[in-house]
């Protein structure tokens, strides 16, 4: 598909999507802007990190972002999370701010979230690279398909999960998962832009472990450690 590989255990899952043309076209697409000279950000073998991390039978939440950070340093393949080192941006701040109010959470020295993905959240991105300082600027090319299918297999495959949708483009992006199977939740958008009309006090944190210890999951343990 590119010149990384898909992890081996999303193949399976995706066998149906790994021969489409729209995913050669967004290959071609990705080595012309490599050649160039515009630099990618996530850098190319982080492209898959969230689907590395987080294989298709261990997930148990799903929080969906839109595109990557496009500034220097910052992208590693997981939405909303930032490398260590580098300084927390304004939504994730918002996200620990909610995570303090609902359980306590205490803000770590650091915005990375391997750990969240290492226990089976899957932080999903919509569109899976951007050029760098050009935010949106691989939207349309055909992540968004990509994404969608990996949505769709979630919701039809394995037991029950939690999805997080925040925001108007998320909420739209999993408007067809099965509720009556999945526990759907829905608020703003973290961003400073939109997080006080309902993000703060949504309490998602708590409500997706009280939905996993029903099912017998084992829950998330939130809290991370400092770097």
């Amino acid at each position: 598909m590119l010149d990384i590989k898909l992890p081996q255990t999303w193949v399976g899952a995706l066998e149906g999507e790994l021969n489409q043309p729209y995913l050669r076209d967004l290959a071609r697409f990705l080595r012309a802007e490599k050649a160039s000279g515009k630099v990618i950000y996530p850098p190319e073998p982080l492209l898959f990190s969230a689907l590395q991390a987080t294989p298709p039978q261990s997930v148990k939440v799903v929080v969906l972002g839109q595109d990557p950070y496009h500034g220097p340093g910052q992208a590693h393949g997981l939405s909303f999370s930032v490398l260590g080192g580098q300084r927390i941006p304004p939504s994730l701040r918002n996200v620990f701010q909610e995570l303090k109010t609902d359980i306590g959470f205490r803000v770590p020295n650091h915005g990375c979230l391997n750990a969240w993905a290492d226990q089976g959240v899957l932080l999903l991105n919509t569109v899976l690279s951007v050029e760098g300082g050009h935010a949106g600027s691989h939207q349309g090319k055909g992540w968004e398909i990509f994404t969608d299918a990996i949505i769709d297999y979630l919701n039809h495959h394995g037991g029950s999960k939690v999805f997080m949708l925040w925001g108007g483009h998320a909420q739209k992006k999993g408007a067809g998962i099965n509720e009556d199977k999945h526990l759907v939740l829905r608020a703003p958008h973290p961003s400073p832009l939109s997080a006080h009309r309902g993000f703060f006090g949504c309490r998602h944190f708590s409500k997706a472990n009280a939905f996993l210890a029903s099912q017998g999951k084992t829950i998330i343990d939130w809290q991370l450690a400092d770097m």
